[in-house]
């Protein structure tokens, strides 16, 4: 099977835009979450969320651009321009049809849906934007990557809730591996901080309600965590077949050697009992990289800050490692960005590559009060200087689906 690297990676996230703004706001533990500005959100149960701060579509895309992409796809399409022009790529010289794009959207267009219906409300068919459905399908995101850059390989979007762009970073990986494609733009994107998406997970009781402190809003494992905090934005990964990254002298940031991804089968929204799913999907990526727990340095847990889910992602982990759950690192790296949703997989996964990069583990901030069931190395408050060869990412998403990627310091 071919190897594949990492050789560029771009993105735009509450903590900053950029990858090297996002690293540095990371190892210094600070947060993204702040009041809804986005809309008046008096009225909400929860009025906090990670919006990517001080964004203006027209300081980026020429307003006939804008009326046809909804802000997900805006976001994709930063993170792809910083990912492509730091990859050295250049597509007069590449084989379009071996290049393609896999981006991963949990809910697309969700805002524009929102303001077109009301247009058709108050207003009648006639006022629909005639790109009202090209602006909010979600595979738009890949779809208007493709046509920016002339990317005529693979063209996907994978929709599975919160584990999207960790799959579709997987299945990049794989449509690489067996020879489908030898470059692949794989990511995600999300902007769901609107009126009914907050006020959909308010009804469900999914959100924190620390709104008069926000920063502390997000605590993943502490003891009087009281659900997560929706974020918005996106990363892209430019994922390369080895020699011919070589051979063309790309810079290799780290390399992709383990995916895994299963189903818990149990319920609409809780994760399995004892992390069940969890677990096995972890070792199905430890399996696919031909690795053993022992040699995994940090994992950046899917850790959401939610009630049950932290337990049973600790219950995972300590399945899979053993006696070396209590030695590994692992982090929440949503304490700072809050969850991005379908594109939290891609932002997480750009952080495992940039904790091999630097030799730093990034924080879980706001770990207070740990849980008492939560007793693991979480990194509390401060980024810590580690070796790091491996890395693990996870994503699980509602509906028990479950996504787990290994990268390795890429060592020739």
């Amino acid at each position: 099977m071919r190897r594949v690297v990492v050789t560029a990676i771009g993105a735009i996230t509450p903590i900053g835009v950029g990858a090297k703004a996002n690293w540095e706001s990371l190892t210094k533990g600070h947060s993204g979450i702040a009041p809804i500005t986005l809309f008046d959100a008096s009225a909400y149960s929860s009025r906090i969320a990670g919006e990517v701060k001080g964004y203006k579509a027209e300081d980026h895309f020429h307003v006939k651009e804008i009326r046809r992409m909804d802000r997900f796809i805006q976001f994709c399409l930063i993170a792809g321009k910083e990912a492509y022009e730091a990859s050295g790529l250049d597509m007069a010289k590449e084989i379009p049809e071996r290049i393609g794009a896999n981006v991963g959207v949990g809910l697309g267009g969700l805002g524009e849906i929102q303001a077109n219906h009301k247009e058709l409300l108050e207003r009648g068919p006639r006022r629909i934007s005639p790109f009202f459905i090209p602006m909010v399908i979600s595979n738009l995101a890949a779809g208007q990557l493709s046509m920016k850059y002339g990317l005529k390989g693979p063209n996907l979007c994978v929709t599975t809730a919160c584990s999207s762009s960790a799959h579709s970073i997987g299945e990049s990986y794989k449509i690489i591996q067996r020879g489908d494609a030898d470059v692949m733009f794989a990511g995600g994107a999300e902007s769901t901080v609107c009126e009914l998406g907050v006020g959909g997970f308010c009804s469900m009781r999914a959100l924190s309600e620390r709104n008069d402190d926000p920063t502390r809003a997000s605590r993943p494992f502490d003891k009087d965590r009281d659900g997560f905090v929706m974020g918005e934005g996106s990363a892209v990964l430019i994922l390369e077949e080895l020699e011919r990254a070589k051979k063309r002298g790309a810079t290799i940031l780290a390399e992709v050697v383990g995916y895994g991804l299963n189903a818990d089968a149990y319920h609409l929204t809780q994760p399995a009992p004892e992390g069940e799913g969890a677990a096995r999907c972890m070792n199905l990526s430890l399996k696919d990289a031909k690795l053993t727990a022992e040699q995994v340095d940090y994992v950046n847990a899917h850790g959401t800050s939610t009630p049950i889910g932290d337990i049973q992602e600790t219950l995972a982990i300590k399945t899979v490692f053993g006696d070396y759950s209590k030695k590994v690192a692992v982090s929440s790296t949503k304490s700072m960005t809050g969850h991005l949703l379908g594109a939290a997989g891609a932002v997480e996964a750009m952080y495992c590559v940039q904790a091999i990069q630097n030799q730093v583990v990034p924080p879980t901030i706001n770990l207070e009060n740990p849980s008492p069931e939560c007793d693991l190395n979480y990194i509390p408050h401060e980024a810590q200087p580690r070796k790091i060869e491996v890395t693990l990412s996870n994503s699980f998403g509602f509906g028990g689906t479950n996504a787990s990627l290994v990268f390795k310091k890429f060592n020739g």
